[in-house]
């Protein structure tokens, strides 16, 4: 079986290496996603903190101010109704509105652009916009140029399939580098499967270096591979998972109110959001696009180990304000507690700080061993094409 799956590891690395390379530096910037876009536009991201708080604080935004904020957007013919409004997290930082531009329509080739209108929590003031989806390199464009690179090669649907098709790679290339690290069961062979040494011998040194540090990132390369494979392609992942754990019903929630009934307010779907958790922070608000559909609201528990808006969600009735549905990670069936670790393990938050600056410097992995991997193919190349030629000279 080793030259088999030797010839997987080869071309699966020469195919999607580049595409991996990408990914992982990518990667590296965007596990700092928020801190790099508040220091690269900061009149546009932060403002003084309200007063009696010092800036950094942590914020919990009042029903009465999110309510506060829709009117001021809602009167303003500039901007009008937003589909969703992010909530500051600590003091300093704004509203971001969010508004889907109905001209600009998803295709399997490109990613609907957003616009983005920045609110000061205390003021209501407009501190800036910009659009979020679009390719550019300017400071307030370059975090959303990155994340669409990431997430999508900035090809839309096709993009998010390569990454998931290339997630799937990732998964080949560090099972097939285990098998064929895998040295005989003697002290000595182990320890020489583990040890890089230079002794001036860089062809050497490059071959030991691929060797043992594969061994040693295959782990998390296989929680990359899985978690980014599951974020692009969840209906490849969902019925793996599905099939030995418990995955709660799947599917959207929809008003059951009357569709004449007066609009429930955000002040009010926010307050019923926040009796089901009352120590959550609420994080995000989704105002229904259209009849029968719902608000949504995403909060963070204290507890909960997603960091930043958190992963518990609420559908509240735009009708009555009834509840109709809740999704709370920390007591959600056995599957969906193994998917909600995905994103905070792909992104390092589960482990804090630390985390965070171990995935930004793994990010840089996949370059060393496509480098290295290329290196060893060339190597091994050379002396045929030698051997080749002597008859005919």
């Amino acid at each position: 079986m080793k030259p088999a799956i030797r010839f997987v590891h080869l071309w699966a690395g020469l195919i999607f290496g580049t595409v991996l390379v990408v990914l992982g530096l990518t990667g590296s910037a965007l596990a700092w996603m928020h801190e790099l876009d508040v220091l690269l536009n900061p009149d546009l991201l932060q403002v003084a903190p309200p007063p009696g708080m010092a800036r950094g604080a942590a914020m919990r935004v009042a029903p009465a101010t999110v309510q506060a904020a829709t009117l001021r957007l809602l009167r303003d013919a500039r901007y009008g109704r937003p589909s969703q409004l992010m909530f500051p997290e600590r003091a300093g930082d704004v509203f971001v509105a969010w508004y889907r531009d109905p001209k600009q329509v998803a295709s399997d080739w490109n990613v609907a652009v957003s616009r983005q209108v920045m609110l000061d929590p205390a003021t209501l003031a407009v501190t800036g916009e910009r659009t979020w989806g679009g390719f550019g390199f300017s400071r307030p464009q370059l975090m959303s140029t990155l994340f669409h690179i990431h997430r999508y090669l900035v090809a839309g649907e096709v993009g998010k399939t390569v990454i998931g098709v290339t997630g799937v790679a990732l998964l080949l290339l560090a099972m097939t580098g285990i098998v064929l690290w895998w040295p005989r069961m003697t002290a000595a062979a182990i320890k020489g499967a583990l040890t890089v040494r230079h002794g001036g011998n860089w062809p050497r040194f490059n071959f030991q270096l691929h060797r043992a540090g594969g061994f040693f990132a295959a782990p998390v390369l296989l929680v990359l591979a899985v978690s980014g494979v599951y974020f692009n392609m969840p209906q490849w992942v969902l019925p793996v998972v599905g099939a030995v754990a418990t995955l709660a019903p799947a599917g959207k929630a929809v008003n059951r109110s009357a569709l004449d009934a007066a609009p429930v307010t955000p002040h009010d779907a926010m307050v019923a959001a926040q009796a089901q958790f009352p120590s959550a922070r609420v994080s995000r608000l989704a105002l229904p696009a259209k009849p029968g559909q719902p608000y949504e609201i995403r909060l963070r528990q204290p507890d909960e180990l997603r960091a930043g808006d958190g992963a518990t969600r609420v559908s509240i009735d735009a009708g009555d304000a009834r509840v109709l549905r809740t999704v709370d990670p920390q007591r959600a069936p056995a599957g969906d507690r193994f998917l909600s670790w995905m994103f905070p393990l792909h992104t390092g938050e589960a482990f804090g700080i630390a985390g965070r600056t171990f995935i930004s410097i793994f990010g840089m992995v996949p370059l060393m061993f496509f480098v290295s991997g290329l290196v060893i193919w060339i190597k091994l190349h050379r002396p045929k094409k030698r051997k080749a030629r002597a008859p005919a000279v």
